[in-house]
């Protein structure tokens, strides 16, 4: 029988100030008729992911629009000293004019691991050259980027795999972790693998199989790049329980090997080469 590891890191958590949260879950509900499962304020989210024998905890949080992203630099910092064991994805606005500037206060902190980059909210695609500067600056302090890049659950003109190409055609060593599997382009994202040493993919909303929305990347493929894939829940933004996507995950009967890396391993390595 197929067990998960003892504890598992999760690679795609959120934690927002509580006003924030309240704002994208009132978001979710009038724009996508999306009720969220689990409203957790971040101290509770963390609580609840504890007592289910997770950690480490990655969490991240983004800029809608400009002038958001310092102000989260700081609380994200407040969080990581008060909370062990959890990392952070800090937020980045381009049109900041003071953003390269906070982008190097966010990652002197140990336990920040680089930047989230939600392109789909915030309508710039990764190929943007205002963006140019912090992935020179992601290089250079060996940190990396989590993008949200993928045309699911909805797309719009700013994201897709061509636009993903197009980026790492000019940044081929950039690393970094593309959310979702690469839904809802799985296939034609995976085929980059192979060209990019420092791209993985986590799970996160990508094996929703009430919603029609489950990764077809064959289970051989998936057995074969298991060094590349992390577990991720995107909790507490949730419309269904975390345990679904675990569920599925297990259902396909890869193997030990296979969900010792991504539901611990991967992640493990990933935080001891990007902190500290």
């Amino acid at each position: 029988m197929t067990r998960l590891p003892p504890a598992i890191c999760d690679f795609h958590v959120h934690l927002f100030p509580d006003r924030l949260f309240e704002a994208i879950w009132d978001y979710f509900s009038k724009g996508y008729q999306w009720d969220v499962i689990h409203r957790l304020y971040w101290r509770d989210a963390i609580g609840y992911l504890r007592e289910r024998n997770v950690g480490p905890i990655v969490f991240s949080n983004y800029a809608h629009r400009p002038g958001i992203a310092e102000q989260l630099t700081y609380w994200n910092h407040e969080v990581l000293d008060k909370v062990e064991d959890i990392y952070c994805f800090s937020a980045f606005h381009p049109d900041d004019d003071n953003a390269l500037d906070y982008a190097r206060k966010a990652i002197a902190h140990p336990r920040v691991l680089g930047f989230k980059l939600q392109l789909l909210v915030q309508q710039i695609a990764p190929h943007d050259e205002r963006f140019f500067g912090l992935y020179d600056l992601v290089m250079e302090s060996g940190k990396r980027l989590l993008l949200h890049v993928g045309t699911g659950p909805v797309g719009n003109p700013y994201v897709g795999l061509d636009h993903f190409a197009r980026l790492m055609e000019r940044y081929p060593d950039l690393p970094v972790n593309v959310a979702h599997m690469g839904g809802l382009e799985f296939q034609g994202f995976f085929s980059l693998l192979d060209q990019h040493p420092h791209l993985v993919f986590d799970t996160s909303f990508a094996y929703l199989k009430k919603l029609g929305l489950t990764c077809d990347v064959s289970p051989k493929l998936l057995e074969e790049k298991k060094e590349r894939i992390l577990y991720g829940s995107d909790f507490p933004n949730l419309i269904l329980p975390r345990e679904d996507e675990i569920e599925y995950l297990l259902g396909l009967n890869l193997s030990e090997q296979f969900y010792k890396k991504v539901f611990f391993e991967n992640g493990m390595r990933l935080i001891r080469s990007h902190s500290g």
